[in-house]
Order: structure tokens, then C-alpha cells, then sequence
């Protein structure tokens, strides 16, 4: 009886964190000009890294310039998935 309830709880355990992997659903990072990254998620909508590694509030609508140049204009506002992304990252 203990080693099925073991093997249930290994298990358990086993498909959390496979689908903790997985649900952050970043696109791609892009390193600004004045050294804050923003992150793009697969849903198109984005949200701000810091210089030190901390989510920042950027508006939605706000532009900002990429370290390539470019022009990329704020969609959405997700600190709080920058947040978890952060905090999963090693």
C-alpha cells in the first residue's frame, strides 16, 4: 500500500512540474538600447525586464528602441508573467 500511494505522489509530482516548464509561453527576448530586455510571448502581448532583472511597468502603447535600432511599440502590459518568468528562470 505505501509503495502505491509513493508511486502516485512520484507521479504527481513528475506532471506538475513538466507543465510548470511549460506555461510560461515566451516567444522571443529583445535587448533594448538602454539595456532592459522586453519579453514577447507566444499570445503577441509583452512585458518589461529591467537592467537588474526585475519585471518593470511599461504602458501599453509606449514605444521604445531596440539595441538593433528598430522601433517596437508596447502591447499589453504583463509584469506579472515577466515576474513568473523570472523567477522559473535558472
Amino acid at each position: 500500500m505505501k509503495n502505491v500511494i509513493l508511486i502516485a505522489a512520484l507521479a504527481t509530482l513528475a506532471s506538475t512540474s513538466a507543465i510548470a516548464v511549460g506555461t510560461t509561453g515566451l516567444d522571443k527576448s529583445v535587448a533594448l538600447a538602454d539595456g532592459q530586455t522586453v519579453h514577447i510571448f507566444a499570445d503577441g502581448k509583452m512585458g518589461m525586464e529591467g537592467r537588474y532583472g526585475q519585471p518593470v511597468f511599461m504602458p501599453a502603447g509606449a514605444t521604445m528602441k531596440a539595441a538593433d535600432g528598430r522601433a517596437i511599440t508596447m502591447v499589453g502590459n504583463e509584469t506579472a508573467r515577466v515576474g513568473a518568468l523570472l523567477r522559473i528562470a535558472p
